[in-house]
Parts: C-alpha cells; structure tokens; sequence
C-alpha cells in the first residue's frame, strides 16, 4: 500500500491520497502537475493483515494452527505485510500474548463485537481481515458475530475448519449469513469445498482449497530419536492431541492385547494433555476410564501417557520416532484434523478412521482405513505393517510425496496470493531470502567427494559419485569461502566455518584429482566403491569442461587459498589442456572459458596468463562462428534450438570480452544473452526451458512444454544475471535475479518450494504437476551457488523490496 502526500499552494493544503501500487503515481502526478501542486512525496506503508483467532497461549487445535500459519507467513514474506491477532478469548479465560497481538476479542461480550468492527473499519493501515471459524468459538453469540461481519468495511477471508454435510434450515442460513459477508472462504479438503458448493450453494469463485499445514522436519534416524527417549528397542505406535471422548483411545486399547499377542515390543504412547474445555467440565474422568481399561486388560507395560502439551520441536522428535501412527477419531463429520497433518508430515504410516480428511489424503498406498471404533479390524491392521518394515517405509515415502504440497511453507504461498487478490493487489508480495544452510551438502559428503543421489533427503551411497558433482560443489564452496573471506574475517566463528568450508575444498579437489586420466582427461562416474564404471563410455566432454571451470575458480582465489591447494588446481589444468583443445560440445567450450577466465583474475605467471588467453580466444571463436551460422532476424542464438544450460554460453562470452578486450565477444554476449531472457522470463516469473522437450527456432512459446524446470538452469541464469549485471549495470538483469531466485521459494507454476529450508537440500526438479522430493547432488549444489550468489547483491535487493519514491511535481 502506498501513501502520498502533496501541497496544493492554491489552496494552502496538505492532499493524502492512498494507491494499491507504485504505477498509480502517474496519474496522480498528472493531476497534481495540473493543480500547480508540488512538494509532492510518495511513501510505502506497509499493510496489514488482521487475523482473529485463537492463539498461544490458549491451548486448542486451531491456536496452534494460527501461530503455525503466521510464522511460515512471515518468514516467507516478512517486508510484504504486517500481520496483527485479535485473540479470541471468553469471559473465564484470558492470557497473556506475544507482541504481534494488538488486542483482544471477549467472545461473552456481545458490545465487544460492534466496537472491535468500528476499530478496524477507522484502521487504514488494516488491508484484510482473516478470521479463523469454529462454531465452538461463537457460541450463543452466532447474530453479534454476523452483525460483526455485517458492519466490516474491510475484505474480509473466513477459513472453516469444521464444514458439517446435511446442514438443518437454521444451520445453512446461519453458514450463508457467514458467506455472504465474506470476500473469499479457505477450505482444507476438497470434500468441504464440495459439501459448500452443492450444500450451502457457495460460489465455487469464493472458494479456496489450502490444505492443513505440514512442518518440514529432517527425518534423522528412529534408533537414534528413540535412544533419546528412551524408549530404543520398543515398536512404537502413538497417537496425540488434546485429550477427549471423540479421539476414541479405547480403540486402540482394545485392539492392543492382539498386537501384544505378536509384537510383545510395541509401546503405545497417547501423547497430550485433556482438553481445557473437558477438563474444565468433567475433569479427568475419560483419562482415568482409559487408565482403568489399560489395567483390565494388563496392559501397563505397553502403554504410556505423555501427559502434557509438548513442544513442538519435541512433539516432531516423538512423531519421526514413531513406527505407526494410530487415529481412531470416531467422529465421521471431522472434515480435517491437525494431528493427522502433523503425523504424516513425519513420515508416520497412519492408520485411521474414514474421516473426510483420511479419505482424500490417504488413497494411493499412502496409508490404511478401518472401520470406526472396529478394534479387530484396527489389529489386523497394525499387525500387518509391524511385520513388514518395507511395506511401513513404501507408505512412509508415499505419504511424504502426496503431503509436500501442504507444507507450512506452501501453505503459506497459497493464503499470500490470495490476500494479494482479495486486497486488490495492496499487498505486494516480496520472498524473503532464507539462511545459508550447508547441511544437506554437509550430509552428502563423504571424506572421498559427494554422493551423486539421495532418497528424499537420505543420500544413496549405491549411486556412487559423479566428477560433475563434486566439480559443481568445488565452485559453491570456493564461493563460500569467498564470501566468508570477505565479511567477518575477524570473527572467530567465521573463522571456525572457513576451517570447515576448507575442509570440503580439499574433498572435492582431492575426487577431481582423482578422476583425472594418465591421457591428460577426466571421467565421470564413480561408484561407491570408488571404482570408474561403464558409465564412462558416454560422452564425458561436459563433465571435462566443468571441471575446468571448477578448477580455474579455485586458481583465481589464491590469495585467499593455501598455496598447495592452487598448485594442485593448476597442475591439473595443464595436464588436461592440451586435450580439452579438441573439444567440441559447445557447453564444455563455454565451461572451459569460464575456467580460463577465472585463473587469469588472480596472480598468474605472464606465460600462463597468454596461455589462458589463447584458450579463450580459441573457444570464443568457436562459438562466435556458431553464432553467425545460426542467427536469423528472430533467432539471435549459437544453435538451431534452445537446450539446458543456456545462459553459460553468452556468460562464457562476456567472460572472453573481460579477458580481451575484444568487442565482438561483448556485443554477441549481450545479444544472445537478452534474446535468452525474452524465452525464459515473464513479468514476474522465470520458466527455463524443459528437459521435456527443447525450445526450437521457429516454434512457439505457447506450445512450450509444461515441467520438467531443473534447478540448475536457474541457477545458471543467475549466475549469468550476476556476471552481466557486474559488465553492464543494468537495473533490470538485477530484478530478473531475484525473480529467478524466487523460483526456488515458489514463484513457479506450481507456486510450491524448491529449496527445503529445513534440511538445506533442494528438490530435483518441478514438473507439471508435482515436485520430485529426492534432494540430490546436483540440485542441492545449485540451489548454493544460486544462494551465495544473490547474497552480494541483498542490500540493493532489500533496498528495492523497501524503497521510498520521493517524486517532485512543479
């Protein structure tokens, strides 16, 4: 949202005027011109965004919903909006609040729900109001809440956690009342959009599905986790939440004494304390009739309560330890449930009852439906995925892969689209840039180089190595070590990470070193037991060219680098030239420039340095004749169709014309580099070319192929962005950085992560309609060199995400 004010001198006053965005100020420019107004100024103030929910400490599903929701928000777009709570609260119980909290809203008080309508409506600063719906919170309170909705001039978002099919006349005119104030409705399964369209005649445009959302955890090893608490050597299934009569635990204690009966190892933990509202009214009365069924039953040894209300960080640990995850809810109108959510984003295999939420999530092998409160059945069950420890890991990856579209992190990008559409675009959205986090590579890494594959984010040390990689990673932790080099160089943790980044230099170095042949060439493909495989009779030109380029970086920073390490690297490189001079793969000539380029920016005899020079210029050339044979009036390109990798060929060429001189090199560049542009970027995105199926003269865009994007094409653009950004200056290869960058935090089609803040692997690749989770090598290592790439150009992009215009008009 931005504010102008101006100073009319024909009337001797201050003007304000409010617009949804910068492109506004012409028009208002125009108009003060014609007023002869001046002393004009334009400011962003950023908007707001009103949640009125429940929250910590109050300790119910939907509070922890709402913080849950608001800190992935705010990490993901923290300069794009402010969100503010009012906490819903009753008249006998009240807490005390984090600062984000403005005030309060006392459900009892039917005069609260006028007066709290009249504060945000003389708000400017509030955008949209967003309201977390439960009929439990309005309870006997339902007309002040339609008149609080009624008297809202503010676009209003209702989420519905509870949709109930088969609504009596008075409920569906009540939930009608409700959608009719309402800008737009979020839903979290397809099943309550589906009862709201047919059930309550909703529109399905007002509709939004924004599934429950699921926490990214790093899925470290059961035995460990369960060594931690305890509990090594047990089986354990587990179930939690707020405690009460509808989760239906006598289920499962009944069905205990058969799994007993074949699996004398398992534990089941009920995790969570009584429901205030339960307890408040019946006390302990259900935890004791479960505590009486456990010692009928002689069950004491296999059941254990963990009563209280854990940590999250803790509750995460005891789901990812879990063996099987058991939900017994034995309510068949529970449209969605928050412990599910949680469970299944751990990895857990779930077996549960038919609940809307466990229909839709759980069809496809990615878990087990039972009968309600049929503990024979929920038995037989259990006892088959106890038995089989492959078929419990097949679930487990299963139900990872259908849930990572829920993540808090995709949840998040799904409810900030949709502010920015209710709000009319006031909320303009900006990714924030996460955290430097290695230790995905970290994780990859053995002391011989970098494994080529994980499963997830598991490496999988039977898909051995790859010199690409390890060259890849060369370059990403010469960078880091750069920049570690050049901020904080003082600091003794900075110091202490050198050492380590050092550390993984020499590994990578050391597997390149390796690779390299007596006949002065390199392979490729190693297997774990460090042995060359068939794999090398492919064409290895690339995988010689990269590691060149990785090799020449390393050359180029010898004044930060141990003098043996240098000497190493440019050994290497004269070993390998005289043959790289027969190459002929266009990539691996443009790598080779790079590498070329980047040995002469650093302390290099006089005779190397014309040695360096002359490989360039005789790559440069190559490609300069490419470029002509293939150019046409709409085809400014080096070949016949666009393929992967693009961009490092007019980056190679701007690094030819840094290295001499030579015009030519840099007007080629830059053509080619911006005719590149004009096929990969929209207003404000990126889409590389698919490995689906290449770009080809005289095909159009339109028909270009949907997925298929790999991380390393966009990180290539960026480095390219940067390298032309450095030789030209220009403003907008800047903001096409950071558009490409976001496609890693889910500026893409699929408007989903990439990068996984969490474990700091990235995905392998966005495809047409899902995300492919595995966390390898080459993705991982993009997405860092993508990383410290943008790091040096954060405060100009932060400058940018906050600028004040000052415009003056006469």
């Amino acid at each position: 949202m931005y504010q102008a004010k101006s100073y009319d001198t024909q009337t001797e006053s201050f003007k304000i005027e409010t617009f949804t965005s910068e492109v506004n100020v012409l028009d208002f420019e125009a108009k003060a011109a014609a007023a002869k107004t001046k002393n004009f100024t334009f400011e962003h103030h950023t908007p707001e965004v009103l949640f009125i929910t429940s929250l910590p400490p109050r300790e119910c599903g939907i509070a922890t919903y709402s913080e849950d929701l608001i800190n992935t928000l705010n990490n993901k777009f923290g300069v794009s909006f402010d969100i503010k709570v009012v906490a819903l609260e009753t008249t006998t119980e009240k807490h005390s609040y984090s600062k984000n909290v403005t005030c309060t809203l006392d459900t009892d008080d039917a005069c609260a729900f006028a007066d709290l309508a009249e504060r945000i409506n003389q708000n400017d600063s509030i955008a949209l109001v967003l309201i977390q719906h439960e009929f439990g919170f309005f309870r006997n309170k339902e007309s002040d809440f339609k008149s609080f909705l009624k008297n809202l001039e503010k676009p209003v978002i209702i989420v519905f956690h509870t949709v109930l099919p088969s609504p009596s006349q008075l409920l569906k005119s009540t939930v009608k009342d409700l959608i009719r104030h309402a800008e737009s409705i979020i839903v979290m399964t397809n099943d309550s959009a589906r009862i709201l369209e047919e059930q309550y005649d909703t529109p399905e445009r007002k509709i939004s599905v924004i599934a429950h959302g699921t926490h990214l955890v790093a899925r470290p090893d059961k035995t460990v986790l369960k060594q931690k608490y305890g509990l090594e050597g047990k089986m354990i299934l587990s179930t939690f939440g707020l405690l009460s009569a509808g989760k239906s635990i006598e289920t499962t204690l009944d069905a205990l004494p058969a799994i007993v009966a074949e699996n004398s190892d398992v534990l089941f933990l009920i995790i969570g304390k009584t429901h205030p509202i339960v307890a408040k009214n019946d006390g302990e009365s259900y935890r004791n009739m479960l505590i009486s069924i456990i010692e009928s039953l002689n069950l004491q040894d296999n059941v254990k309560f963990i009563n209280h209300f854990l940590p999250l960080e803790e509750l995460l640990e005891y789901l990812q330890l879990t063996d099987v995850y058991l939900f017994t809810s034995k309510d068949p109108n529970q449209a969605v449930s928050g412990t599910f959510s949680y469970a299944i984003s751990c990895g857990c295999p779930i077996v549960s009852t038919p609940i809307p939420h466990a229909v839709e999530v759980l069809k496809g092998d990615v878990g087990i439906i039972f009968d309600f409160q049929d503990s024979k059945q929920l038995a037989q069950e259990v006892n088959t995925l106890l038995a089989d420890d492959k078929l419990r890991k097949d679930i487990s990856l299963n139900g990872l892969h259908k849930t990572a579209p829920n993540a808090w992190e995709n949840s998040a990008i799904a409810h900030a689209l949709l502010f920015q559409k209710v709000a009319n675009r006031a909320v303009q959205l900006n990714y924030q840039v996460p955290e430097v986090n290695i230790n995905h590579i970290k994780r990859m890494t053995t002391p011989f180089g970098i494994i080529q594959f994980s499963v997830v984010n598991q490496p999988d040390i039977a898909t051995g190595y790859t010199l690409d990689d390890n060259a890849r990673a060369l370059v990403a932790m010469c960078q880091y070590y750069e920049l570690l080099a050049e901020v904080g160089h003082k600091k003794l943790e900075e110091t202490t990470k050198k050492a380590e980044i050092l550390s993984y230099i020499v590994i990578y170095l050391d597997f390149i070193v390796f690779c390299l042949q007596d006949e002065g060439y390199f392979l490729n493909y190693v297997d774990e037991a460090k042995q060359f495989t068939q794999q090398n009779s492919e064409n290895l030109a690339d995988a010689n060219g990269r590691a060149v380029w990785a090799l020449g970086y390393l050359v180029g920073m010898s004044d930060l680098l141990p003098k043996t390490l240098c000497e190493k690297a440019q050994t290497t490189i004269q070993r390998v030239l005289p043959k790289a001079a027969n190459i002929h793969s266009t990539r691996a000539m443009a790598f080779i420039i790079k590498g070329m380029y980047y040995a002469n920016t650093n302390n290099v005899s006089v005779l190397t340095a014309v040695q360096n020079v002359s490989f360039i210029e005789h790559f440069a050339d190559k490609l300069v004749q490419m470029y002509r044979h293939e150019t046409e009036e709409n085809w400014t390109w080096y070949e016949s169709y666009l393929t992967y990798a693009n961009s490092i060929l007019p980056e190679s060429l701007l690094c030819a014309w840094l290295a001499t001189g030579n015009e030519r090199y840099r007007q080629i560049a830059k053509t080619s580099f911006d005719f590149l542009l004009s096929k990969i970027f929209r207003e404000d995105s990126i889409k590389v070319i698919s490995n689906k199926g290449w770009l080809h003269n005289g095909e159009d865009l339109v028909a270009e192929k949907v997925g298929g994007e790999q991380p390393i094409d966009v990180a290539y653009t960026i480095l390219a962005l940067a390298k032309f950004y450095e030789a030209f200056g220009d403003e907008s290869y800047l903001r096409k950085l950071k558009i490409a960058f976001d496609w890693f935090l889910g500026n893409n089609h699929l408007q989903q992560i990439i990068y996984n803040p969490c474990t700091g692997g990235c995905y392998d690749g966005l495809e047409e309609d899902y995300i492919n989770l595995n966390q390898g090598a080459e993705s991982t290592i993009s997405y860092l060199m993508a990383r410290l790439t943008v790091e040096k150009y954060l405060p100009l992009l932060k400058k940018q995400a906050k600028r004040e215009v000052l415009v003056e008009v006469w």
